[in-house]
């Protein structure tokens, strides 16, 4: 970690310092980063009397050689260098494992004074840019004296005893309206406590939580968060010469909370973090730099997790605004003009920039700032039913037997929200934790409007839209189980064209029914018929299934056969002729022209079918059933066909018929050709 300091708090850097580092590994030079200087008051009574002006530091990684320009704003190189400037070098140090329970603590490696050289004799200033430069002198190692108590766990540490002499009225921790998140104590990041020996000073309360950027790079391995809090502990504390850290908290893009300033995180300690409003506020600083990239959910989460506890340990709802009184004259980022002594509206969870003059915690963060205030306060955000499993929609409403999984989405994170309750007619009918998505649940009989409850952490709750849930358990039924009917069409001897019919029925929703047999098929719930083929002959059971949105189901399987009557087996009267075809229907047929001419047939069954030739001289006949004429049949076709069943009747019952045809003798085509009769059994 390193920075740029100056002889002179009251003194402001006319330019842009910039930094560039050589990677130790890569041994390569990184592009030129800028070093935000404006961050700090000019005058800070954190400070002590040696205080130096200095720029916020900024996260480099491990690096061997580091060079340092000040670009003017008004492009000159004339210009001399602010006195005094220093490159501040951190050596983060390393925290070592729990057993030793010891840490190598933050050390500086440099105060380096400017030079009269230029740059490193490996790297080049751009010709392009007007500046002057300031390089660090040779490397230092860090320093390993001082060492302090430290362990590498991340427990929460709300019991964390404040470091105060017995002069210092140290105020109570009261309980929050909302859980504590995990938080890593400073000996679980590693702080040397050597570096900051004054006692902690407390506010009254915490009526507003602003929120930071660090600066530096947002590529930071989360490995290295640790590593960062103690650069910044040091920076703080050997550069600003503030007393400790000046946030009260710290968050890395990970989510991680580390606990900031000493003195209890679970009572309102003084922090250095937001100049004229420290007296009644907390800090939360996010590691990294967000001026044109948002940061992380998880640390937005993080973020809103520490604001509720802090602000809900003084019953403030974060969504609320409040009036701060300001402890400085100044002016804010916006041009908002604060005098002390005054009273000013603030968002609970404010940005440094709604209290100072600097673009922290950057555009983008402070963009950001709405969804953290949302999801600290609650209600929960974005809370839908996503799908019923256990349950079939259709149009809106979901059918289901009885079991059923609702599960749901949200927008605030789980860790933000107390419990679920999955809501049956407006009563709880199952719960889930607030990480959880789904639930399961067994509905009576009946219809149902479910719906899904969150309960934010701060009691609020939010409910979900209702969705029409029927538990239907009844099977569907048959009112009209499948029947096959014999239907016009070509006559095979092993294939009948019939017409399969059924009607389905559900006291809910029927969904579907499908043909299981002699073939396969589906249906639509309105369908009631379908043309099929079956064998003669041959006994065929025609299974079919109905099924409703539930899921329940019923089968009918009715067996009917086919049966083919030649002419031959007809009661002849007139005169016929028999003919022999393999067009004709078993090979053989009758023929006739005379006026008058019948054949007879009589069998026991539901449906019959007259067949028949086809031909452009073909003539007339009459239909008989059962001694009534029902038709006039014209065998004429422009083209010649072969057993075509001319004539169907299908009666609701399977009883003994006769069927009799009589040539009408029409003029000019008196010849009537018949195969025979097809009959259902």
């Amino acid at each position: 970690m390193l920075g740029v300091s100056w002889t002179g708090p009251t003194q402001r850097l006319h330019g842009t310092a910039q930094v560039r580092t050589r990677g130790l590994e890569t041994g390569a030079w990184s592009a030129w980063r800028d070093l935000e200087t404006d961050t700090a008051p000019l005058v800070d009574p954190e400070a002590g009397p040696d205080a130096r002006g200095a720029s916020e530091p900024l996260w480099v990684g491990p690096s061997d050689g580091v060079e340092v320009q000040v670009v003017h704003k008004d492009g000159s190189t004339s210009a001399g260098l602010p006195k005094g400037l220093q490159v501040n070098l951190v050596d983060p140090g390393v925290a070592t494992t729990a057993e030793t329970k010891a840490t190598e603590p933050a050390a500086y490696v440099a105060e380096a004074s400017p030079t009269d050289s230029t740059s490193p004799s490996d790297s080049t200033s751009p010709s392009d840019s007007p500046s002057d430069s300031v390089s660090p002198t040779d490397s230092v190692s860090p320093s390993d004296s001082a060492s302090a108590p430290a362990s590498d766990s991340a427990s929460p540490s709300a019991s964390s005893s404040p470091t105060a002499s017995a002069s210092v009225s140290v105020p109570p921790a009261p309980p929050s309206t909302v859980p504590e998140p995990p938080i890593v104590s400073r000996a679980g990041w590693g702080a040397d406590e050597s570096l900051s020996p004054d006692p902690s000073e407390y506010n009254a309360d915490v009526k507003a939580v602003f929120v930071h950027h660090t600066d530096g790079s947002n590529d930071y391995s989360c490995a290295d968060s640790a590593a960062i809090v103690r650069g910044i502990y040091a920076y703080h504390t050997q550069t600003n010469g503030w007393n400790d850290i000046g946030y009260n908290f710290l968050v890395d893009k990970c989510g991680t909370i580390f606990e900031g300033r000493k003195g209890g995180v679970d009572r309102p300690v003084l922090g250095a973090h937001t100049y004229g409003w420290n007296r009644e506020s907390a800090g939360i600083a996010v590691l990294g730099e967000y001026t044109s990239t948002g940061a992380s959910n998880a640390a937005l989460e993080s973020v809103a997790r520490i604001a509720a506890w802090k602000l809900g340990q003084y019953k403030a709802d974060p969504a609320t605004t409040v009036q701060l009184k300001s402890g400085a004259t100044q002016t804010n980022y916006f041009g908002t003009s604060f005098t002390a002594g005054s009273s000013y509206t603030f968002n609970r969870i404010s940005g440094h920039r709604d209290g100072y003059n600097t673009q922290c915690p950057g555009s983008s963060l402070y963009a950001q700032l709405p969804t953290i205030r949302a999801w600290a306060s609650g209600p929960v955000q974005g809370l839908k039913l996503t799908s019923l499993s256990g349950a079939a929609l259709s149009g809106s409403t979901y059918y289901t037997k009885g079991a059923i999984t609702a599960k749901w989405s949200t927008t605030t994170p789980g860790s933000l929200i107390s419990r679920f309750e999955l809501l049956v007619d407006g009563k709880v009918a199952a719960t889930a934790s607030g990480t959880a998505t789904s639930v399961g649940a067994t509905l009576p009989s009946g219809r149902h409007g479910v719906a899904v409850r969150a309960v934010h952490q701060s009691g609020k709750t939010a409910t979900s839209s209702a969705l029409t849930v029927v538990t239907d358990t009844t099977a569907p039924t048959f009112p009209t189980a499948p029947k096959i009917s014999l239907r016009t069409g070509t006559v095979n001897t092993t294939a009948v064209p019939v017409t399969l019919g059924w009607k389905a029925a559900d006291d809910a929703a029927l969904k579907s029914v499908s043909l299981l047999s002699p073939t396969t098929a589906t249906f639509g719930p309105t369908t009631t018929s379908s043309s099929r083929t079956a064998k003669s002959g041959t006994a065929s059971t025609w299974s079919m299934k109905a099924y409703d949105y539930a899921g329940n189901t019923r089968t009918s399987s009715p067996s009917y056969t086919p049966v083919i009557l030649q002419e031959t087996s007809a009661v002849k009267s007139g005169s016929w002729t028999a003919r022999s075809s393999s067009s004709y229907l078993g090979g053989k047929s009758y023929s006739s022209g005379s006026k008058g001419a019948s054949l007879t047939w009589t069998f026991t069954g539901r449906s019959v079918s007259w067949v028949v030739s086809r031909a452009s001289s073909s003539g007339q006949a009459y239909v008989y059933v059962d001694g009534v004429k029902v038709s006039t049949v014209d065998l004429k076709s422009s083209s010649t066909l072969y057993r075509q069943a001319i004539w169907t009747k299908t009666w609701s019952g399977s009883a003994k018929h006769t069927v009799k045809i009589v040539v009408v003798g029409t003029s000019g085509r008196p010849t009537i050709t018949t195969d025979g009769l097809v009959y259902v059994k």
